[in-house]
């Protein structure tokens, strides 16, 4: 079932997602939601707080962006990407590759409609995780995919893209990103 994504000054996105212990009927069914929200809505990842849930659990799936490559690594050999989506990342855990250098590129996100800004980020991640089968998933991988497991994993600790832009890009957009929280309030109180 396609699930409501909130909007940016809904409280839920600010809040740190419970580790997932166990994966409970519960849990499974928001999996299999929020994969047919993520492409409902055309997005590349979705974080349960992006659908009011305040757990550690994101779907991602790159495969239809062809002009933003990805790579990945799975004990230390090159995969294919299409081998691991759609990806369900249970707690997951993110480490940079430091050797790799940070990398700058456009985000936008399905919280926030039509913003969007170049933020800089590792260009290489190291990704411990659960599946939605409860098994351990390694893997390394870099361009768009690092850039989205990054993004969504910011979102299960309350941490959004507008603080990872750079004062300028902030300020530049703050009226846009006072009306949508202005919005989202007005609407929040309305219910």
């Amino acid at each position: 079932m396609s699930l409501s994504v909130v909007k940016y000054g809904t409280p839920v996105l600010r809040q740190k997602g419970a580790r997932i212990d166990a994966l409970t009927p519960q849990i499974r069914q928001l999996v299999a939601d929020m994969m047919e929200t993520m492409y409902a809505y055309k997005g590349i990842g979705l974080a349960a707080q992006q659908v009011g849930f305040a757990v550690q659990v994101t779907v991602i799936d790159v495969r239809g962006v062809t002009d933003r490559p990805s790579s990945i690594e799975v004990d230390g050999k090159e995969a294919t990407v299409d081998s691991l989506m759609p990806l369900v990342l249970i707690n997951p855990e993110v480490k940079p590759v430091r050797e790799s250098g940070d990398a700058t590129g456009p985000e936008g996100c399905l919280s926030f409609p039509e913003i969007f800004a170049d933020i800089t980020r590792p260009a290489v991640v190291d990704v411990k995780a659960l599946n939605e089968h409860g098994q351990p998933l390694e893997f390394r991988c870099g361009g768009l995919l690092a850039r989205a497991v990054q993004h969504e994993t910011d979102h299960l600790h309350g941490i959004l893209f507008i603080d990872r832009m750079d004062k300028a890009t902030k300020v530049e957009l703050r009226p846009e990103l006072e009306d949508l929280q202005a919005e989202t309030k007005a609407m929040l109180k309305k219910q």
